[in-house]
């Protein structure tokens, strides 16, 4: 065992020590890093672990994930301490709406139902009729009556796919997610012919013209899903690369390739082991979210989880 592997493999268990010591839930997103998921109870996408961060019974709630999980977490869960071991883990997508840019887009369309992608921030949320998730973006839109328009927010190529299932016009913020935005056509394609018996797995954040390229689309925990129960032994991921971890993990004896080697979120990578221990240990950084803000976007959040 390397200096390296020793040290995490130490890490680990401070960890899993102080986690027990503290009550704590460790959820992480699967575009962490592998170790930061190996200490995790829960691992998932967004929904999943809103889901669960509803439900535990733990006191303490340690998102390895970026801010507006957290804040999801804090919203859902206000008598628990939510924390976020780094505080600077935000989402450019998210900040590419505000609370009062929103405001003024909701006066231009006072009948307008608003569809907010929870990948905004909970002034954002407290601002929107209802959130979503890639993996229930499609049943959320659905469920609108056919005679509402649509606002969608804030990634406009996820609303694109959406629209093109549902058959329903909406009015697209001009919002998209740096990482998946950077896939091309042309590295789809060249990734496949590189590798022309694998499947192509595309997260609905990347271009439309991306998305076409797709044998399957859907959220990371939808992709981790099919690629375990397709036949098929090779897959082309278009997701960020964090996703590879699980992959390797649940799909023994198949092989995986990144579209492009920039399916790297910092923001995402920016949380290591030695911040998750250092969080448990001071109890910070903490993520909380003002009563009047909290209570708004707690109605948007929970009409997303009544859609089954």
């Amino acid at each position: 065992m390397s200096i390296i592997e020793e040290r995490m493999s130490q890490l680990t268990e401070e960890v899993k020590k102080l986690k027990k010591e503290r009550n704590a839930i460790i959820l992480a997103h699967v575009y962490q890093r592998p170790e930061v998921q190996e200490v995790a109870d829960i691992i998932g996408d967004s929904l999943e672990l809103s889901r669960r961060a509803a439900a535990t019974d733990a006191d303490v709630i340690v998102f390895c994930g970026v801010h507006f999980m957290a804040e999801s977490a804090a919203i859902l869960s206000p008598d628990k301490v939510v924390l976020l071991p780094e505080e600077n883990a935000g989402c450019p997508m998210a900040d590419m709406v505000t609370a009062e840019q929103l405001r003024a887009k909701k006066q231009e369309m006072p009948d307008a139902v608003v569809v907010a992608y929870v990948n905004t921030s909970a002034e954002v949320k407290a601002e929107s009729d209802i959130c979503c998730t890639s993996a229930n973006a499609v049943k959320i839109v659905q469920s609108i009556p056919e005679d509402r328009p649509i606002i969608f927010i804030p990634d406009k190529n996820l609303g694109a796919y959406v629209a093109s299932k549902t058959g329903r016009p909406m009015t697209l913020w001009e919002g998209w997610c740096n990482t998946h935005d950077w896939v091309t056509v042309e590295e789809v394609l060249k990734a496949k012919e590189a590798h022309p018996q694998a499947l192509v797995l595309i997260h609905p954040e990347c271009r439309p013209e991306v998305v076409a390229l797709a044998d399957y689309v859907s959220s990371t925990t939808g992709l981790i899903k099919y690629a375990r129960e397709s036949e098929a032994k090779e897959f082309i991921i278009g997701t960020e690369s964090g996703i590879l971890h699980q992959l390797y993990k649940q799909c023994p004896g198949k092989e995986f390739y990144l579209a492009t080697r920039r399916l790297v979120c910092p923001n995402m990578k920016a949380t290591t082991l030695g911040k998750v221990k250092e969080a448990l240990i001071t109890m910070q950084p903490r993520i909380t979210v003002p009563p009047q803000i909290r209570e708004k976007a707690l109605a948007c959040l929970e009409k997303m989880l009544a859609v089954k």
